[in-house]
């Protein structure tokens, strides 16, 4: 069973091999940064909360996330494999995770690191455009629409997240480091981790990704 973290610092790519690797082998890719997004579009006032602290460039409590990925890793779709994409992020939260995973009977079973240099990194957060609908992930000048401005995959108006600009990337740069950064060594340690090199381009990651979940 494929029950798969992606991890790797922000602007990595992950996004979008979430979309590749959805695509292909019909996995739930489950992204708390799209749940927290609906969570601030519905005006409620945990949206709010959630909307100030992710555009300071802050994480949401672990207490919190933990709750909302408990709910959604248990709903019926997840029970064949699952993708998590933006969780966990610290370490309390990995070992929560895999408290939740043995208690739902859904554990991790493979985490995908995809690793990138800080200056590439930065070229990237700030040319990146999303789609608020899909979740899928374009840039100005790498990886174009077809159509300018508009996502490929559903029609919608691509958009810059508040949270893609220089100051608010080095803040999320140094929380990685700092918090999630150490869960490589976590899953490393329980022989769950492969790593990929995220500048090698999206379509040769996405192919060294494919031939590893083929042959689990």
């Amino acid at each position: 069973m494929l029950n798969i973290i992606l991890m790797g610092p922000p602007g990595a790519g992950k996004g979008t091999q979430a979309v590749k690797i959805e695509q292909e082998f019909s996995l739930p890719h489950i992204s708390t940064g799209d749940m927290f997004r609906a969570e601030m579009a519905s005006g409620s006032e945990l949206g709010k909360t959630v909307k100030e602290i992710i555009n300071r460039g802050d994480l949401v409590p672990d207490e919190l996330t933990c709750e909302i990925v408990k709910a959604r890793l248990s709903q019926p779709d997840c029970a064949n494999g699952y993708m998590l994409d933006g969780f966990p992020r610290t370490l309390p939260q990995a070992e929560a995770l895999e408290k939740m995973g043995k208690e739902i009977n859904r554990p991790v079973t493979m985490v995908i690191n995809v690793s990138c240099p800080d200056e590439e990194l930065k070229r990237r957060i700030t040319g990146r455009r999303v789609c608020p609908k899909c979740g899928a992930s374009y840039h100005i000048i790498d990886m174009r629409p077809k159509k300018e401005g508009v996502c490929d995959l559903c029609g919608s108006e691509l958009i810059q997240r508040k949270d893609d600009n220089l100051a608010s990337f080095d803040t999320r740069l140094s929380n990685y480091y700092k918090s999630t950064a150490p869960l490589i060594a976590f899953y490393k340690e329980r022989g769950l981790l492969f790593d990929f090199d995220g500048t090698i381009g999206s379509e040769n990651v996405k192919n060294e990704i494919f031939a590893l979940l083929r042959g689990k």
